[in-house]
């Protein structure tokens, strides 16, 4: 791997990170695909060190936070006992994002569940300055998470969203639509939470970007993860990239320009470098 030019490392880098698939990498650069996942888990890390540093002592105002399913070897109902040990099965990636300047200031794959919820909310508090407004989705495990990481200074309101009968015969086409939405309740949960701002749009809407940018989390996908490992590494890519390389439609610069973090967007080639490579 270290005998391959910087210009193809990068190369390969900026395709993972707009959704190619390791075998489509391959076949683009010639390169061979143990050789790309290596290299891929290399920058990963890399980049989830980068995101822990550069994360902290944010201004935020009014955060969203959401979960994402994946999984790992294959589906939940689909593993042994054996395999759910070995870490197959579902994962769910846990997201924060700052709805003004749309930044993801923390992150945390694990299953959802109260732990990593608790786990999630104490990484989060410990990189913002101020109080600020929090909007989440029903989990039952949020609000006690939030309580221990900020006892009551958070203004903090959850979306209850109740659907419809989904209709198991639909067409091809439809099958794999959402149940529609029928009714949205704002719950109340602590602090003094604006009404209007209580919403998990904004995130949802992230969680749809990275779909479109992680070949691992793409729908209906043979590219899905088959190592923990390597899962982490392609989410922690794509949420660098998206932080400090990709310009935002809505703000028009990246996010972590937004935030005051950098002065300017990094090229992948500038977050090749920060990683060691």
């Amino acid at each position: 791997m270290n005998n391959l030019p910087f210009e193809k490392r990068s190369l390969i880098i900026s395709m993972l990170a707009e959704n190619a698939s390791i075998r489509a990498c391959e076949r683009i650069t010639g390169v061979h695909r143990d050789t790309i996942m290596r290299l891929a888990v290399r920058v990963g890390d890399a980049c989830e060190t980068i995101l822990s540093q550069k994360m902290i002592g944010l201004n935020c105002k009014v955060l969203e936070v959401d979960e994402l399913w994946g999984f790992i070897g294959k589906k939940q109902k689909r593993t042994t006992p054996a395999e759910r040990n070995e870490g197959r099965g579902d994962v769910w990636t846990f997201i924060a994002l700052d709805v003004d300047t749309k930044i993801i200031p923390s992150y945390l794959i694990g299953k959802r569940d109260a732990y990593h919820a608790r786990a999630f909310m104490d990484d989060l508090a410990g990189r913002i300055t101020q109080r600020f407004q929090l909007s989440t989705d029903q989990l039952h495990a949020y609000p006690d998470a939030v309580e221990r990481a900020w006892g009551s200074q958070i203004d903090y309101a959850q979306i209850v969203k109740t659907y419809g009968v989904v209709n198991l015969n639909k067409d091809a086409a439809s099958r794999y639509s959402p149940a529609e939405v029928v009714k949205v309740q704002k719950h109340h949960v602590m602090g003094n939470p604006v009404k209007e701002l209580v919403s998990t749009s904004h995130v949802e809407k992230q969680n749809h970007t990275l779909r479109m940018h992680c070949r691992r989390l793409s729908r209906l996908t043979n590219a899905f993860s088959k190592k923990i490992e390597n899962f982490k590494a392609a989410v922690a890519l794509n949420f660098a990239y998206y932080n400090f390389c990709k310009t935002h439609g809505a703000i028009r610069m990246t996010p972590a320009q937004a935030a005051g973090i950098e002065a300017s967007a990094w090229t992948v080639d500038e977050l090749m470098e920060l990683c060691g490579e």
